[in-house]
């Protein structure tokens, strides 16, 4: 036994198991950042962690002459600043986890020499993490008085709302937000809840004081009647794909917008036409003023390729230079090489994925996966939240992790 347990390929394999623990921290990091902590039952989470803690410092002792078991023990300290510093007041999760890493950190078996280099380094990291993160929530967050009036869930359980009263120098306001209850990710005695997905959908000023909320199920048909009686002009914003599903091409989202009025007045517009112009709505000759040109095919190019824009396309001056083809960079390029003479751009071209409402069809909608039916919010008997718009916009993106100073704000 005492041969098994002194082989080095044992040691390795618990090593293995070991550093499990090191990946779990490093999870915990991640949902520091992109969620909110909230714990259920403070004591039997920490009689949980503190137990994994103790059996993980156990297997990292015994083989803590091993490589992977070395990194961990930098890695533990390190990952738990985020941690740290966003949950600081959660203290039942984050002290048995520091007091380990510690511990392994001490007794690892790198050089003293190096662990009082890396001590130092992760010492120095929280110090100045931590002067970071409080001047940024002391002199970048503005925190209001904010108080909850009512919150709940929807019918269907597919969304959640809370009512907000906020306190202010103009009599304040009252704001219905609405977050999807499908985005948390849900541990035994701790929920995670996804930051900075929370949307007001209706604010009014002065504070209410009476509040009526009133939940109710419509259908997709229901909702698409009355959108089309509220106006003509409602258009929605699909992604290429659904638009491509519906026989649109990538030329039919280009656009002219923000043109010069002399460049107006020479294309047949008036000096109050501001709109934006739809490439497919313009004459040849009205597409050379904005320096386009058309194929027979429809595909539009650029006639006067810059240098500048040749070498970012990697073209050569002898081919043809697509707008379908130009990313943001390249697109900005050729706006910005149209300038009059104060250096301000005669026209933007853009790209724009809108449809007129009106001309989707129900079986179209569906097709986008808008729900048959589902949930409708009311507040003082005037529609503030629809599922179905919800759900076209996609104003939840639960998938979404961009990095953000908004994930630093305390109050998210």
């Amino acid at each position: 036994m005492k041969s098994f347990f002194s082989n080095v390929w044992t040691k390795r394999f618990v090593a293995i198991i070991a550093s499990l623990y090191t990946v779990g921290v490093c999870y915990l990091a991640y949902f520091s950042i992109f969620y909110s902590f909230h714990i259920d039952d403070r004591l039997s989470l920490c009689l949980v962690v503190s137990s994994v803690s103790v059996i993980a410092l156990i297997l990292m002792l015994y083989t803590r002459k091993q490589i992977l078991t070395k990194l961990s023990s930098f890695l533990i300290l390190i990952f738990m600043v985020p941690v740290v510093l966003l949950n600081f007041s959660e203290k039942s999760l984050i002290i048995p986890i520091i007091i380990m890493g510690i511990l392994i950190l001490l007794f690892s078996g790198a050089g003293e020499g190096t662990k009082t280099v890396i001590g130092t380094v992760i010492l120095l990291m929280y110090v100045f993490s931590a002067l970071g993160y409080f001047l940024f929530t002391s002199f970048f967050v503005t925190v209001a008085k904010t108080e909850v009036i009512e919150s709940g869930e929807s019918p269907s359980g597919k969304y959640r709302y809370s009512i907000i009263n906020t306190e202010d120098t103009s009599n304040g306001s009252t704001a219905v937000y609405i977050e999807p209850n499908y985005a948390d990710v849900t541990y035994p005695f701790i929920k995670f809840k996804l930051k900075n997905i929370k949307r007001a959908v209706y604010q009014v000023r002065p504070m209410c004081e009476e509040i009526n909320i009133e939940w109710t199920s419509e259908s997709r048909a229901d909702i698409s009647e009355q959108l089309n009686e509220i106006s003509d002009n409602i258009e929605v914003s699909l992604s290429q794909e659904e638009l491509e599903s519906l026989g649109y091409t990538m030329e039919n989202t280009l656009e002219v917008a923000n043109v010069n009025v002399r460049i107006l007045l020479d294309a047949g517009f008036t000096a109050s036409d501001v709109r934006s112009i739809k490439l497919d709505d313009l004459s040849v000759e009205q597409l050379a003023l904005f320096d386009i040109g058309r194929e027979k095919s429809g595909r539009y190019y650029v006639l006067n390729p810059t240098d500048e824009l040749i070498e970012k396309t990697k073209k050569t001056s002898a081919d043809r230079i697509y707008f379908t083809e130009l990313n943001k960079k390249q697109l900005k390029i050729f706006n910005n090489s149209h300038l009059d003479e104060y250096d301000r751009r005669l026209f933007e071209i853009q790209k724009n994925y809108s449809v007129p409402f009106k001309s989707l069809t129900d079986a179209q909608l569906a097709g986008f996966g808008i729900s048959e039916s589902g949930d409708v919010l009311k507040f003082n008997g005037k529609v503030c939240f629809r599922y179905y718009v919800a759900e076209l916009e996609n104003y939840f993106d639960v998938d979404s992790r961009a990095l953000s100073l908004e994930l630093l704000n305390p109050t998210n």
